[in-house]
């Protein structure tokens, strides 16, 4: 299929399940944040399996042709992984500057960094239970997980983030083996501390795909629109992921309007367009969504074109997330009749 459909990673979460003021009043937690979830201890599961459904539904609804399961159980993108890890103190949290200068509770790393057990492969069993569509899984990466953890025993902190690639390495081969079609890592801390990425992030990030033989993606970003409010025109670091084993390069494109003439410089990759602003509650037309990859064409391939929004959904109210994705998914039909 020319031109598939997908959320980069996650979906709006429910007011009834999580308190989206406290959630969006801050920043994005590294260290487990259990007081935004509103539903008690003992029906918290049972809670997010039924919200998950929903944004499985959502998606189906919309026309998606990858689905995910929203992150609808993670209080942030990274911290539900990284805080299973064996290695860190979360009880005794460290502090570190998060991307926009703030410092922020984040794990302290205390001894090896080790994934003790599978920490999202039941997440995946459930999606594929309720969709028959293709769906992907994100995992957070070991350069971003590297730079939101304290290192009180790594010496250097390069070795701290081969090991979170190790343990990242891991929880992709059981997602493969339990039925994954696409496993996505995301990278977006290689944007906002790109010295230190060419130094080592690169080589972490390959550590991760190391053997992997299924469909892998990579997400570099600016941050989450509701966070970080002002873009660039370009990339920091982007070019250097054609050195990467991944398949797929998501990027945004929407808010920045970015300058697409760089993706030229991934040659053989298929990119996952960001065509989606989540900074504006204006809902795109598709002709506008059209507009936005069409300015990606000439220098990628149609055939490794997919559409999503810039970054994950999270903050957007649902109704305008859903809205959103309707106008991506008749965009993409759009170019199809053009293109196909």
């Amino acid at each position: 299929m020319l031109f598939p459909t997908t959320l980069v990673g996650s979906y709006p979460q429910p007011n009834w399940l999580i308190d989206r003021a406290k959630l969006a009043g801050r920043f994005p937690p590294r260290v487990r944040a259990r007081e935004l979830w509103r539903i008690p201890d003992a029906f918290l599961a049972e809670a997010q399996d039924d919200a998950t459904r929903l944004a499985i539904q959502a998606q189906e609804a919309a026309g998606l042709d990858i689905i995910t399961d929203g992150e609808i159980r993670r209080e942030s993108y990274s911290n539900r992984f990284a805080t299973a890890l064996e290695g860190v103190d979360i009880d005794n949290p460290g502090s570190a500057l998060d991307r926009s200068g703030h410092p922020n509770p984040v794990p302290r790393i205390v001894g090896p960094i080790r994934r003790r057990h599978p920490v999202e492969v039941d997440d995946l069993k459930f999606l594929k239970r309720h969709t028959a569509r293709a769906v992907k899984m994100t995992v957070p990466g070991p350069f971003t997980m590297s730079q939101q953890a304290q290192n009180d025993y790594y010496p250097s902190d390069e070795a701290a983030a081969l090991d979170y690639a190790a343990a990242v390495n891991e929880e992709i081969r059981d997602l493969f083996a339990a039925g994954a079609d696409i496993v996505q890592i995301d990278e977006p801390y290689m944007q906002a501390r790109p010295e230190k990425a060419r130094a080592y992030g690169l080589k972490a990030l390959n550590r991760a795909l190391d053997g992997i033989d299924g469909t892998t993606a990579v997400h570099i970003c600016f941050g989450y629109a509701a966070i970080i409010h002002e873009r660039p025109s370009g990339y920091s670091f982007l070019p250097e992921l054609a050195a990467c084993s991944c398949r797929q390069i998501s990027i945004e494109t929407a808010q920045s309007g970015l300058d697409c003439a760089v993706l030229a410089k991934l040659p053989g990759k298929k990119i996952m367009v960001g065509c989606i602003d989540l900074n504006n509650m204006k809902v795109e037309t598709p002709q506008i969504v059209v507009e936005r990859i069409k300015r990606a064409l000439p220098y990628v391939a149609q055939e490794n074109v997919i559409l999503a929004p810039d970054c994950g959904m999270k903050y957007l109210p649902r109704e305008v997330a859903d809205a959103k994705l309707r106008a991506m998914v008749e965009g993409a039909r759009l170019l199809r009749s053009e293109f196909g």
